[in-house]
């Protein structure tokens, strides 16, 4: 990198600092000031200026509209996770979060799904896609593929509200017990912005699951898509021989799964 290359990157990392701090000193949905008022201030060109606010953007801490100018963005929600040395457990995530149901069918597992739950390609499960959402606005695409012997009266109304895990275990007997989850980035496609309220390839987080019930039997695999500028992962770590705190139990909303798991056997 030559001088001029770093100069200009040293001047987009101040330009983004100073904006950090407006935002961190504003409320979701306050403007921030002009373009200009921002270039003048700050001694920078307008270029400058637009490459550190489209990194902004891009995180999903500001929110440009056109003809009206720049604006702090919602608040992301929060899932934090909290290391007890031999899983990560789950409190609740932010915000209060409702359903709405997409797709509710009984379909032949097929080969891939098939090996996930330990069933025959042609055995049935119940294939449930919904929208999740918190405040009432868009947050997740959630995949849902449960064993149809496992639920054979599971209603909508069950998928749409309530805890879906105290459904399970008290309406259907069957008690969740852990859980092996993976996750990692990816874009947003044309069907899955239209319903997440975001442009075409915005980024996102895409959680992969696999739930067995206290038996070891896997009884849910789940594949969900959260916004990337609306959703964040924080871990909490316990790091050195003096950390030997009791794990908090996991309660509330659980990415990649319908709600929460509510108890261990």
């Amino acid at each position: 990198m030559n001088a001029d290359e770093s100069g200009a990157v040293l001047k987009r990392e101040r330009v983004r600092d100073h904006i950090l701090e407006l935002i961190e000193s504003l409320n979701p949905g306050d403007a921030i000031p002009s373009e200009r008022s921002l270039c003048a201030t700050l001694h920078v060109s307008r270029p400058t200026l637009r490459a550190a606010v489209g990194e902004l953007v891009a995180a999903g801490l500001l929110v440009r509209e056109h003809g009206r100018g720049m604006f702090v963005a919602p608040a992301k929600i929060t899932q934090e996770l909290v290391s007890d040395h031999h899983a990560a457990v789950l409190p609740q995530a932010s915000g209060t979060w409702s359903s709405r149901l997409l797709e509710f069918t009984t379909i032949a597992a097929g080969a891939r799904v098939g090996r996930k739950l330990h069933l025959s390609p042609a055995a049935d499960i119940v294939y449930v896609a919904r929208l999740r959402l918190v405040d009432g606005a868009p947050m997740a695409i959630e995949h849902l593929h449960i064993p149809a012997a496992l639920v054979p009266a599971l209603t909508a109304e069950e998928l749409e509200s309530g805890d879906l895990y105290e459904h399970l275990r008290d309406r259907h007997g069957v008690q969740v017990g852990e859980a092996t989850q993976t996750i990692e980035p990816t874009v947003v496609s044309q069907a899955e912005a239209g319903l997440l309220t975001v442009p075409h390839l915005s980024p996102a987080l895409l959680f992969e699951r696999l739930t067995c019930d206290t038996g070891k039997r896997p009884v849910e695999y789940v594949h969900s898509l959260y916004r990337g500028d609306r959703y964040r992962i924080v871990s909490r770590l316990a790091l050195g021989p003096a950390a030997t705190h009791e794990p908090t139990p996991p309660t509330g909303h659980i990415p990649g799964l319908p709600n929460r798991i509510s108890g261990r056997g």
